[in-house]
């Protein structure tokens, strides 16, 4: 049975806007073609990048507040949707994310699982 697992995309925003248009476009095509990889394989089931900026809603009093909302220098860039038998597979699926070549971060996080 396979699981299924989130894969978030946390980007050094100093070094994305350090990166020139072609650094840029060789970054998107690296993406393009690790997720072309993964779907031929069966792991991918969705993903997409992320505009920078957002919403976020707080509390019962339901505060809205423009993001970025990370205090850091760091932002979700993007997430890929994956699926496999096991945790340890998509460690090694993982490991291979071009946003680590820019100085980036990935984040796994497994679906949970609700039996009906």
């Amino acid at each position: 049975m396979m699981k299924k697992f989130l894969l978030l995309l946390h980007e050094d925003i100093e070094i994305m806007e350090k990166l020139s248009p072609k650094e840029m476009e060789s970054l998107g095509n690296a993406h393009i073609a690790w997720a072309t990889k993964l779907g031929e394989q069966g792991y991918l089931l969705s993903g997409d990048g992320l505009e920078e900026n957002g919403i976020q809603i707080t509390g019962k009093e339901a505060v809205i507040k423009d993001g970025p909302y990370l205090e850091s220098k760091e932002m979700i860039g993007g997430y890929f949707l994956l699926q496999a038998k096991d945790l340890e597979t998509i460690v090694e699926i993982a490991k291979e994310c071009p946003c680590h070549l820019w100085g980036g971060t990935t984040e796994i996080r497994p679906i949970m699982d609700y039996e009906c």
